[in-house]
């Protein structure tokens, strides 16, 4: 039904017009390059999900390690949050089975899904009437998803999975992004540890940085430790992990 401002009504709802959805996409793009850690990416994308996807209350990342493992990431409420951990206690529900064989996995009635009945009835039972689930990718038996959680039943629309599935693809691009920079950072962090170590030593021996980092490795070796370990102790107290002693 069109109105005279040139909306349109649907299900009682407005319907966001599409080149809306694009603008407001394109300033998340925006939005997602001005973060600079993992987390503030993810916590901007499930409110966007929420934010624009009709009939979401909730929303969550979350990763499936092994098919069993979930960690639910940004998570907007307790509910999204409840879910997740649900999926893990039962082992069952849309990211743990379907989700990597299909891109999107729809729940339009909590009560009356008998995919997964353990997950159904817990999730029913929170507060959860129906649930929109987008894969944003599969390395293996690993799995990333994005959740969305409507309260009432059949709450999610044909727009819904419009919407969704373009949010899904910016989130996928904006989650292996944000990967990168937390990998990144880690590796600049353990760079600038061995980095001191490596300068404690040379300053007590005098010796060059390729001698203090070989004396690094053989002390890993030797004590059985990572090379990440060593460094940090030394870095930290000045001296190396002592070495632990034989049980009788």
């Amino acid at each position: 039904m069109a109105m005279e401002d040139g909306h349109d009504l649907h299900d009682d709802n407005w319907v966001i017009p599409q080149d809306d959805i694009a603008g407001r996409l394109s300033d998340l793009a925006r939005s997602l390059q001005r973060e600079t850690s993992e987390d503030a990416v993810l916590e901007q994308l499930v409110r966007t999900a929420v934010t624009l996807v009709p009939g979401a209350d909730e929303a969550s990342i979350t990763l499936v390690a092994g098919r069993h493992r979930v960690q639910s990431r940004a998570p907007s409420g307790e509910l999204a949050r409840t879910l997740d951990q649900l999926q893990e206690r039962t082992r069952e529900g849309p990211c743990m089975s379907a989700v990597y064989d299909e891109q999107t996995v729809s729940v339009p009635d909590m009560r009356a899904e008998s995919r997964w009945p353990r997950f159904s009835a817990g999730a029913a039972a929170a507060g959860a009437g129906s649930m929109l689930c987008f894969q944003l990718f599969v390395e293996g038996d690993n799995l990333g998803a994005l959740n969305l959680v409507g309260r009432s039943a059949h709450a999610f629309t044909e727009e819904s999975d419009y919407v969704g599935w373009l949010i899904a693809s910016h989130a996928a691009v904006a989650f292996a992004d944000a990967q990168k920079l937390h990998q990144f950072k880690d590796a600049v962090a353990t760079r600038d540890l061995i980095g001191q170590a490596k300068g404690i030593l040379m300053e007590r021996y005098g010796i060059t940085a390729s001698q203090a980092f070989i004396m690094l490795v053989q002390v890993s070796t030797r004590m059985n430790l990572k090379l990440l370990v060593v460094a940090d102790e030394l870095a930290t107290t000045g001296s190396f992990p002592m070495r632990r002693r034989s049980k009788d």
